[in-house]
Order: structure tokens, then sequence, then C-alpha cells
């Protein structure tokens, strides 16, 4: 009997090596410092235990891809001896749906996750520090995401286009939110943030460093109109890139720097008011937003940057004050209905004459402005003069007076001139205006004193 129960423990031992070996077997790995560092898997997949030890160490560290690209795998269970989770360690693993972290973790490296499509919860364990970027991207079924209180920096599009999270909660710890770090996410309505931190406040789901006042990230789409704080005097790099729904946007006076790429593919956004203080309209700014059908553009602003307004295929004319010297390569390329472009000064600088190509666009300059040809990066020009609005309401008689507004540049001068005989015409000026505004209503009390009445505009 004595014998039996030996020989019983033997072969329970040697099964228990046998499963150790085996388990073992499907991963490489090296040696670092007493600790063990998985750099490959190559098991069958499914449901997947990684060991807390091997050959008696700790394994401390899931190596940079080391499941990269495992469709096959669908359950993960990490050791608990891991404290590392390294660069695009499970990155493009598809089929992957459930992961067990254990409180051992500190560190979820850069794209660790990413386009883990199937992953549909994720609780992130105490004591994780850092959120590396990209980390949760193109987690298109990921729902739900616990950030413990132990998180003090969340990365570059650490959960951009994660389409199903509709919810999150940042953490009092937490100091630093990279760019783009949760958009685009359709469905995230809310981003909560603990109203006591010091560093970060929220707003209509923004987050923004209060102590640099810097908007840092615009989360979602759901929201479609959009007013800055005022207390922001900075937006960063592609703040608003990919806000689909984002429809209109007022930026407030404060703000005298914008980044680039700020409303990057904004392909709903109609209407934005830029700042007063603008001094720049950044590379890419409103690249592809195709419903841009018109925009201010600052007289503070001196250059307009590379590739600003390419394929805005819905804007159709857009004045240049005089106040810029510069643009960009390629700022209005494939504007397809943009015909008119009206300088309030003399010609910018031309980076490359890509400017304006794929538009219809004629180039319209002001008289005694300078730089001026009969084509201006390879569009013709023509004299920008007073015109008369005979197609929109205000043309005809009102109040028994005839009146019209007239559509120019603010700051111009023009005179409004009349006569009775278009056969030998005898012009008398009836009033001279300078602008203060890109157009003012004229009126003549005195029409019905003529059976004809003909007038004309000119500059003085």
């Amino acid at each position: 009997m004595r014998f039996i129960k030996t020989f019983s423990a033997i072969v329970a031992a040697f099964a228990g090596f046998f499963l150790c070996a085996s388990a073992q077997a499907q991963f490489d790995y090296t040696t670092n410092n007493g600790t063990i560092t998985i750099t490959k898997y190559t098991g069958q997949g499914g449901a997947v235990t990684i060991p807390d030890t091997i050959s008696g160490l700790p394994v401390a560290t899931i190596g940079t891809n080391a499941f990269y690209r495992c469709d096959s795998l669908t359950n993960i269970t990490i050791g608990t001896s891991v404290t590392s989770i390294e660069n695009s360690a499970f990155s493009s693993c598809h089929s992957l749906i459930n992961v067990t972290i254990p409180n051992s973790l500190c560190s979820i490296g850069i794209y660790a996750f990413f386009w883990c499509s199937s992953l549909t919860n994720m609780t992130i364990p105490n004591g994780v520090t850092n959120i590396g970027s990209g980390a949760f991207s193109q987690c298109s079924n990921l729902s739900k995401i616990t950030i413990p209180n132990s998180v003090i920096s969340i990365g570059n599009n650490a959960f951009s286009f994660c389409s199903s999270l509709a919810s999150i909660t940042i953490p009092n710890s937490v100091v630093s939110i990279g760019s783009c770090a949760f958009a685009p996410c359709p469905n995230l309505e809310a981003i909560a943030v603990n109203e006591n931190n010091s560093t970060y406040s929220s707003l209509a789901g923004v987050l923004f460093d209060k102590s640099q006042a810097t908007l840092i990230q615009y989360p979602g789409s759901q929201s479609r109109i959009y007013t800055v704080p005022n207390s922001v005097t900075r937006i960063g790099d592609s703040a608003f890139s990919d806000c689909y729904s984002l429809a209109s946007v007022t930026i407030p006076n404060s703000v005298t720097n914008i980044g680039d790429g700020t409303f990057h593919r904004c392909c709903s956004l109609t209407n934005v008011t830029l700042p007063n203080n603008l001094t720049n309209i950044g590379d890419g700014m409103f690249f592809a937003c195709i419903r841009l059908n018109s925009v201010t553009i600052p007289n503070s602003v001196t250059r307009i940057g590379g590739s600003a307004f390419y394929y805005c295929e819905n804007l159709t004319n857009v004045t240049i004050p005089n106040t810029v010297t510069t643009l960009g390569d390629a700022a209005f390329l494939d504007c397809i209905s943009l015909t008119h472009i009206y300088f309030q000064g003399d010609a910018p600088s031309l980076e490359r004459h890509l400017c304006f190509n794929g538009s219809n666009a004629t180039i319209y300059y002001l008289p005694g402005t300078t730089g001026w040809g009969t084509t201006y990066g390879s569009r013709p020009t023509a004299l920008w003069t007073p015109l008369v609005q005979t197609t929109d309401a205000t043309f005809g008689v009102r109040s028994n007076q005839f009146g019209f507004n007239i559509n120019w540049a603010s700051g111009q001068t023009v005179v409004v001139e009349a006569c009775t005989n278009p056969v030998n015409p005898t012009w008398s000026a009836l009033q001279t205006k300078t602008l203060t505004d890109d157009s003012f209503y004229f009126s003549d009390p005195e029409w019905t004193n003529y059976p004809t009445r003909i007038y004309r505009l000119r500059v003085p």
C-alpha cells in the first residue's frame, strides 16, 4: 500500500512536470537579472495562461511583439509575477476576447493591445502608472475600461478609434493625457474627471490643462456645437481631429495659438469662429473639412499653412486679409467649389505654386495693391471692384426708398452716383462711403422725384 501511494505521488509529480514543461514549451524566452522575459508565443492559441515562473525564475515581462498577430488567441491569463507588458505585445490579436491582468503589473507599453478588435472589456489593476501611446487604439469592441488611481500618464492615441467605448473615468492621479487619446471615439459621450483635480477639469467632454490653459483633447463626436472656454490660450495639434459629427466651433479671443491639424477631417464642420489674435492658420488645420462652406480669417493672421484648406470641397469663396504675407504649399488644393478668392493686400509669397490646384478660382485683388500679374498661383486674376447685390432681399423698394447692398472690402471707399439720362449722362454723387464692414446698404429716398434713375459705383 505504501508502494502504491509512493508510485501515485511519482506519477502525479511527473504529470505536473509534464504539464509545466508543456506550458513552458509554448514560449520562447530570455533570462535577464534573474527574471524571465517572454519573447515569442509558439503555441496553438485558444485560452492561454502565462505561468508565474519558468525554470524556477519569475516571469516579469511580456516582451515586444511576443503575441503579435496571434489570431488564434482567444483568452489570456497573465501570471502574477508580470510587471511589464511591452510594446505591441498583443498587437493585432483579432480574436482575443478576454485578458486577465495581475495586480503586479506596472506598465502597459505602446500599442500593447492595438487592434485587438474582439476585446470587449479591460480592468487595469491598481499599480499601473503608464498607459502607452496607442495601447488600446482600434479596439473597436472595447465598451468598458477601468483606469485605476495609480495611473499618471495616458499616451497619444491610447484609446483612439475605440468605436464602442461609451464612457470612461479619468482618475485624479492622471497628470498627462496625450494628443488624440480618445479621438475619434464616436460613442464616447462623456469623460468623467474628478472636479477637484488641480491639473485637469472637464467641460462638455473637453479636457484641458488648467495650469497652462492648453486644450488637450476633444474626445468624441456626439457634440455638434462646441464653444471653447475663455480660460484656454492654446489649442494643441490635432485637438479636434476626426470629430466626425462636430458641426460648429467658437474659439474665444483668449486663444492665440492653434496647432497643426486641429480640425483635420471634421467632415460635418460647417462653421468655425476663429479668434481675433490668431497669427497662424496651421498646416492641415481644416484638411478634408468637406462641409465647411465659409470661414472668416482674422486680420491678425500672417500665414496660412500648407494644406490648411486642402480638400474643403464645399468652400466657395474666401477673403484673405492684408496681414497675410505667406501661403503654404497646397493651402487650397482640390477645393473644387472654390470660385472667388479675395485678397485685401499685396500678393503674399507662395511656398509652392500648387496652392490653388484643383479649384476653379479667380483671384481678386484691390486697386493700389502690388505683386499681381495676370495669374497668381496658376489661377487668373481680376481687379476687385465694388458690386451691387441685385439678387438678395435688400434690392428694390423698402419703406418708400429704393436701395441695395454694396459688397466690397472693409476699409475701401466707394462713391455711389446717379443720372437720369443714360444717353447723355451727367453723373451726380449721392453718397461717398468708407466701408467698416464687407458691405453696406445704400438707399435713395428721392428716387420718386425722377422718371428715370440710373446708379453706378466708382472708386474715388
